[in-house]
């Protein structure tokens, strides 16, 4: 019995010290709440030099995951299997998590940097007194074009799109918002319209454009434009930003009939094991040198005006994308159409890109 009894302290001795060893390593390596927090944000969006900064200066070790979509997004923090400090939804998709109690309210206290904002893009619909999202970026939903490739044709409609001469000449972007937006706007009804005679009629038009579609894709649309294998797109802003920057023969419009205003903010996920480091993270974010470096990088519309005035002067006068408040104020935001709107939207779209080549 005397011996069993020291076994088992020795057994027990043994499992603390290494228990502890573990600990220490994980200390170490950043793999504990105190001094790591995971960020889930959407793929190459955000300089990476900044992370490392953020880590040097703070000494809490960023996790950084990516994600394609929202839906995909908001799949992964529902199911709960990692605990994610920070993300960074759209606005349609913060509606949703609010209403679905998935958020922790912001603690403004520890986000002094939120003085930085610019009051117009704060306190919007989704989310009224930013209780628990702080705008990162901002754009619009557009056409991209290459002026040399389309002998001087031009788009100030979303109906130039289904003009015969653009046979097998467009890539689209995979959204279901975006193509539905698109194919509701140049049908002058609303891109969160929930008449389903208008949905209907908005995707046999939709079909309408296949013989014109080249490709539907994700980021891949970046290198055709620039390598000029298509000379149109529908792309988001700051996508356009980019590619114009690598290919000086292409312009960005967003058409006469409207489009999407869309935000992208930085929430904290109620499952988040890091609060204080989400909020450090986020008020680091919001600096207004590292935003600016930031926007660079990523070459979307900052809302951070104090970066703004440290950005050139022909990056935040260029209209295309930074567009007056008189401009965005005909278009719309996306609205949380809920699950069974949301679901019928997929389901359009799905059936007009598996009859697109």
């Amino acid at each position: 019995m005397k011996k069993l009894i020291q076994l088992f302290v020795t057994v027990f001795l043994v499992s603390f010290v290494l228990m502890f060893i573990v600990h220490r390593l994980n200390t170490s390596e950043g793999l504990t709440s105190g001094n790591t927090i995971t960020v889930f944000n959407w793929g190459d969006y955000i300089d990476p030099d900044l992370i490392k900064r953020f880590e040097k200066e703070t000494g809490i070790k960023v996790i950084y995951e990516t994600f394609d979509s929202n839906e995909a997004m908001l799949t992964k923090i529902e199911q709960g299997g990692v605990s994610y400090d920070v993300a960074v939804p759209s606005e349609y998709t913060i509606e949703k998590m609010i209403q679905e109690d998935l958020l922790i309210k912001l603690d403004h206290s520890k986000i002094p940097n939120l003085s930085n904002i610019d009051p117009r893009f704060m306190d919007m619909d989704f989310d009224p007194g930013n209780q628990y999202s702080v705008p990162y970026f901002w754009g619009t939903v557009g056409i991209v074009y290459n002026k040399k490739m389309l002998d001087g044709m031009t788009f100030e409609s979303w109906n130039d799109l289904w003009d015969k001469r653009l046979k097998n000449q467009i890539v689209l972007v995979d959204g279901a918002r975006e193509v539905m937006g698109f194919g509701l706007n140049s049908l002058n009804y609303s891109l969160n319209d929930t008449n389903k005679a208008h949905l209907l009629e908005a995707k046999k038009k939709l079909e309408k454009l296949q013989p014109n579609i080249k490709a539907i894709v994700g980021d891949e649309i970046k290198m055709l434009m620039v390598n000029e294998e298509a000379p149109v797109a529908v792309v988001w802003s700051g996508d356009a930003a980019e590619i114009m920057w690598e290919n000086e023969n292409l312009d960005y419009v967003v058409p006469k009939e409207g489009s999407n205003l869309w935000f992208d903010n930085f929430v904290i996920p109620k499952t988040a094991k890091n609060v204080e480091g989400a909020h450090k993270f986020i008020n680091f974010m919001l600096d207004a040198e590292v935003a600016a470096q930031n926007t660079e990088y990523v070459g979307y519309a900052t809302p951070n005006k104090a970066a703004m005035a440290l950005l050139p002067e022909e990056t935040v006068k260029d209209e295309r994308f930074y567009p007056s408040p008189e401009k965005t104020a005909r278009l719309e935001v996306y609205k949380n159409l809920g699950k069974r709107m949301l679901a019928y939207y997929n389901e359009l779209y799905l059936e007009f890109k598996m009859h697109t080549k």
